[in-house]
């Protein structure tokens, strides 16, 4: 069972601490979350809410509490906006106990707060419309979870399981590929200091593909509510798709100063060197940033334009065992050396076999990042509705003939 961690208002079981069935049990004995419960954070993000979906179990983890309704005057469906608007970030700021070290609220003065609460009517409206955005934002979500396990697949079939290879010597037919994508891969292996590979490719190294550049090592500039994109660690997930749903603004001039070395471009990798080592995001299409401190842009070289094949292999699990191997380990954080980042081996095959894996792989990125923007897009207007919604500003009815209902 999990202590889940809160992101975007939404529970995140991903990156959630797993624990016993008997901890659980003496966890969830006084408090088991259920459907349209809203958990709000007491620490460090003060104030910060996820509504829990049904069907989810977990169990609440310190400095968490617990927000549930008897429906009497606030729809239990309903609660989970009520809790995100800015009467509710008004309340949390009122009560806030500011501390040297974080800022946290009492469990004793959540139920003080003063929250102005619209019709029953309103409120079942207004849940119609704004779950309709979400329920469209999670499903892209979904969807991007599914794309990027077929390229990983498609990834892991053809350059660590070798299944085209194995097929054709022992004379089978290769599963899922035409004749001509099969006459690219060889019939037999050869021995490598990685093992068996495919006949003619060779052991290579991330600098072998790409080029290597480091982030300036300089203070990091101060934010502006409007400016140029500074990118952060909070923008490389684990997954490989850029995460823009937070942007952190520069003024140009440091955003020039910030790009001498390089502007992280469309196909370019950014790996995570400090910390949270080795997670690799890929700069999507139509986006330009600079890099920001603890990260590392990877651009193929201009004979190997294969960005898909770099992000894919990058985020294998074999070169997670490379990047593991190259980390050296601190008292206080983990840490890869750039320096040791073009160093890092992978198998290389020759380029027309990475090239047809471009053909395949690049649509399946390409749709992820189309739907990433229009998920952006969605949560943008959703936003913005919110307070508005709340307020008696704007009626459902209003709102619903401007944008629509998504589909």
């Amino acid at each position: 069972m999990a202590i889940p961690q809160i992101a975007d208002g939404r529970l995140d079981l991903a990156a959630a601490r797993r624990i016993s069935e008997g901890d659980y049990e003496d966890w969830t004995r006084r408090t088991l979350p259920q459907a349209n419960d809203v958990v709000v954070v007491r620490r460090c993000n003060a104030g910060d809410t996820a509504w829990v979906p049904a069907g989810v179990q977990f169990a609440l983890g310190q400095n968490l509490v617990l927000l549930r309704s008897d429906g009497s005057r606030v729809l239990p469906e309903f609660l989970r906006w009520l809790a995100r608007g800015p009467g509710w970030w008004e309340q949390v700021r009122k009560f806030m106990n500011v501390g040297a070290v974080f800022d946290s609220l009492k469990c004793g003065d959540i139920p003080n707060f003063e929250l102005t609460i619209p019709p029953a009517s309103e409120q079942a409206a207004i849940v119609q419309l704004l779950g309709a955005l979400d329920d469209k934002i999670e499903l892209n979500r979904r969807m991007n979870e599914t794309l990027e396990a077929m390229a990983r697949a498609i990834f892991k079939s053809w350059f660590v399981d070798f299944d085209t290879v194995r097929a054709k010597a022992e004379g089978r037919e290769p599963a899922g590929m035409d004749s001509a994508k099969a006459a690219l891969f060889p019939y037999e292996f050869e021995r490598s200091e990685l093992g068996e590979i495919p006949r003619g490719w060779r052991i290579g190294t991330v600098g072998a593909i790409a080029s290597v550049i480091d982030c300036l090592h300089s203070k990091k500039p101060e934010r502006q509510t409007t400016g140029r994109p500074f990118l952060q660690l909070f923008n490389i997930p684990d997954s490989g798709l850029m995460d823009l749903s937070e942007i952190y603004s520069v003024s140009d001039a440091d955003y020039a100063i910030w790009t001498s070395k390089v502007e992280a471009s469309p196909g370019d990798c950014v790996i995570t060197n400090v910390g949270r080592v080795g997670a690799v995001a890929q700069v999507p299409t139509g986006f330009n940033g600079a890099l920001g401190r603890n990260m590392t842009g990877v651009r193929c070289k201009p004979d190997c334009p294969y960005p898909t094949f770099l992000v894919e292999g990058l985020l294998s699990q074999a070169m997670r065992e490379e990047i593991r191997r190259k980390t050296d380990t601190g008292t206080i954080l983990d840490a890869l050396n750039v320096r040791n980042i073009p160093l890092l081996r992978l198998i290389l095959p020759p380029a027309p076999v990475m090239a047809q894996f471009e053909s395949v792989g690049r649509p399946l990125r390409a749709q992820m990042e189309a739907s990433h923007r229009e998920s952006l897009t969605l949560a943008a207007l959703r936003d913005a509705l919110l307070p508005k919604l709340l307020s008696g500003e704007l009626r459902v009815r209003e709102a619903e003939a401007v944008v629509g209902r998504p589909a």
